[in-house]
């Protein structure tokens, strides 16, 4: 196989590559993605994408981890823009709104981390976990900071059953109940947001649901007003 020309080697080489493996996505879909496709675009040749992601499993690596870290990075920027004490819920208000602006900004991006799977692809969980925890960690951060305060009840909560080959396993195997209540609360949460958000960018809202921004805001309130109650429960102090 030949090698790349110095040319071909520019620093920002594996950038353009994925800059062009999201516009092929945009277009075709991620179930199309091909090197060979995005080698003909950028006018290299194939080895000069082999050179840094050798098939397209490893491109679609790639794609996924910087789409968490970008969404990661939108929510925990709109959670930190209301530090301090006593704004605990413009920070979990925050968070919502971060998660629901960056998949309107990014959809295809959404849809490649959540939704539209590429046929034949195995994401490698031990790589992808860490960045995945980090784009869940705006949320589960002002939940404990929430239930630290006593201002969330998980009473009646499902706690996260974890089977011995269950990929979070590993992350979990020590959490007290305190850590996996939060995870629950958390996890309930983000499948309500998560759902009207995929039902959004896909365009699958019913027809009488016309505003897309309303019926989110309302639906985060609902949250808000379901989960966090902040005069009926003690601290919890336990660890």
């Amino acid at each position: 196989m030949a090698r790349p020309t110095k040319k071909q080697q520019q620093a920002n080489l594996p950038e353009i590559i994925k800059e062009a493996a999201w516009r092929q996505i945009g277009e075709s879909g991620a179930s199309s993605l091909s090197l060979r496709g995005i080698a003909r675009e950028l006018g290299i040749t194939a080895p000069a994408i082999y050179n840094y992601f050798p098939d397209r499993d490893a491109l679609v690596t790639a794609l996924v981890i910087d789409a968490f870290s970008s969404f990661g990075d939108r929510q925990l920027a709109a959670r930190d823009a209301f530090a301090g004490p006593g704004r605990e819920l413009e920070r979990l208000r925050a968070t919502g709104l971060a998660y629901r602006a960056w998949a309107l900004d990014h959809p295809h991006r959404y849809l490649l981390i959540f939704g539209n799977p590429v046929p034949g692809y195995q994401p490698p969980m031990q790589e992808l976990l860490p960045v995945m925890m980090r784009s869940l960690s705006a949320l589960t951060g002002i939940i404990g900071e929430l239930y630290a305060l006593g201002w969330i009840d998980p009473q009646g909560i499902p706690l996260p059953q974890l089977e011995p080959d269950d990929r979070f396993c590993g992350l979990l195997e020590n959490a007290n109940t305190d850590t996996l209540n939060v995870l629950a609360v958390a996890m309930l949460i983000w499948s309500r947001v998560h759902g009207l958000v995929s039902l959004e960018i896909t365009g699958q809202l019913p027809p009488f649901a016309n505003d897309g921004a309303a019926l989110y805001e309302f639906e985060l309130e609902a949250i808000a007003r379901q989960f966090v109650s902040p005069t009926q429960h003690a601290p919890n102090t336990s660890q």
